[in-house]
């Protein structure tokens, strides 16, 4: 199957795989799209296709396992079916603002459990981890995520409120790459410890190439990235644009990640903030393309990853 002939919208999509066979050809076009099926246990290609129950067995001698398209995927032992597997992963990519556990658990009439476990395997598959820079002119910023004090009952204000501003929020940093000819602004992200000078700088360093345009506010932790970029900052006390000098991308990006979490989701745990913080780059990094596109990637971030409930909880 070609995978770019597919559905462009969710009503096309909820129809096109509502075929188990179509879902099946879909996937192996995902795994295998030289066409070559391989045993994930062996790696021998010597396999037989077992069409009565959508599975292969490896031929090769001293395996003879049995695997589906499922195995070496986010999808791997689920008991749900890659139809509705195929459109939670249509409607989470899409959201703009997300998708709650508790719709997606309507609309699919599975546990809301379920379909808590399945958000993250998706958002796993959303990653887009890559080692290549930013580059060119770029924005810095930091930005807190966590409940406001004045929501908290008075005793759980007094044990966790122990100062003023950012305490017991966590902290995260991002790096954007403005936009250009060739793409739209790009952003990477991440969930740090601190914002001090060594946390902050490391990121910057870790994510934009040298001799850049690095624009950041006046933080003091910012102080010294001079010696490797190009480097001025807005003081937001006196402006919040001085000419091309601003953070305003950055900005952008914190509204619409808030927006998300407060708004869709409302309440994040700090260990999962990570997945979270995945789940809106990704959409932000490709809203320059379509529903159809959006889907096809994160369906290629699928394979070679792999959670179980156990080691997303802890449990």
């Amino acid at each position: 199957m070609n995978t770019t002939t597919g559905p462009t919208t969710l009503i096309e999509a909820v129809r096109y795989f509502s075929d188990l066979d179509v879902c099946h050809a879909y996937m192996l076009s995902i795994k295998w799209p030289d066409g070559k099926i391989t045993c994930p246990a062996c790696g021998g290609d010597k396999v037989g296709n077992i069409s009565s129950r959508r599975m292969f067995q490896c031929k090769t001698k001293g395996c003879r396992k049995q695997f589906s398209t499922k195995v070496g995927t986010i999808f791997e032992d689920s008991p749900l079916g890659l139809d509705k597997w195929f459109v939670a992963v249509w409607c989470i990519t899409n959201a703009k603002n997300g998708i709650s556990s508790y719709e997606v658990h309507r609309a699919l009439g599975i546990t809301q459990k379920s379909a808590w476990f399945l958000l993250h395997r998706v958002r796993l598959a959303m990653r887009t981890g890559t080692f290549q820079k930013l580059s060119g002119v770029t924005e810095a910023d930091e930005t807190f995520v966590g409940g406001k004090s004045r929501n908290m009952h008075k005793r759980k204000r007094g044990e966790k409120i122990t100062g003023t501003g950012h305490v017991g929020k966590a902290a995260v940093m991002g790096v954007l790459q403005r936009t250009t000819p060739e793409q739209v602004s790009q952003v990477k992200a991440a969930v740090i410890p601190n914002v001090r000078r060594g946390t902050a700088q490391a990121h910057v360093r870790h994510s934009v190439e040298p001799g850049s345009h690095v624009y950041t506010d006046a933080l003091a932790s910012y102080k010294g990235l001079d010696a490797d970029y190009i480097h001025r900052t807005i003081d937001h006390a006196v402006a919040y644009v001085a000419e091309r000098v601003h953070t305003n991308g950055l900005e952008n990006f914190w509204s619409l990640l808030k927006r998300m979490v407060k708004g869709t989701y409302v309440h994040v745990s700090p260990e999962h903030l990570e997945n979270y913080l995945a789940e809106e780059v990704f959409r932000f990094n490709k809203r320059d393309g379509n529903d159809g596109t959006r889907f096809l990637q994160t369906m290629k971030g699928t394979v070679g990853k792999r959670v179980t409930y156990a080691g997303l909880t802890g449990t």
